[in-house]
């Protein structure tokens, strides 16, 4: 018995995962509805379009745009009528506020750092290097933790 519940564990988890990498897929300019087409054309004027991706997420369709500005990624992140919804953004250590690279140099060396902007919230996200190790943290402007 415990053997087919081990069995129907494995099957399930197998089935998630399938499910989750079924839940994105790229996608070319031509595929996107007419308002994301514009809005992306809008928003990545001067950027260069590095991937077009359709994801669902709790069954709301969002599309996302991978760009490169001025050496540095730029994500973006749009519902199905062309609402820009988040945007990440690489940024330099040293253009954070000093409360955010406090609070993550706590965690180790910032490695990267990029710019999480969703509506009016911006939040900080970092890789961190620690003994060798690498792991993320993720501060709002305050330096105060926030879950990623």
């Amino acid at each position: 018995m415990r053997k087919r519940c081990a069995d129907l564990v494995v099957v399930l988890g197998i089935a998630a995962a399938l499910e989750a990498g079924a839940a994105e897929r790229n996608v070319q300019m031509k595929d996107l509805p007419p308002p994301v087409r514009d809005a992306v054309q809008r928003e990545t004027k001067d950027a260069t379009v590095k991937a077009l991706a359709k994801e669902t997420k709790g069954g709301t369709t969002l599309y996302e745009v991978e760009t490169q500005v001025n050496g540095n990624a730029r994500d973006l992140l749009f519902d199905g009528t062309g609402t820009l919804v988040e945007v990440e953004e690489e940024t330099a250590v040293d253009a954070a506020p000093a409360a955010v690279k406090a609070a993550l140099e706590k965690h180790g060396k910032i490695v990267k750092l990029e710019t999480v902007t969703k509506g009016p919230r911006v939040t900080y996200e970092a890789v961190v290097e620690k003994s060798g190790k690498k792991s993320e943290a993720a501060v709002d402007a305050d330096g105060k933790p926030v879950q990623q």
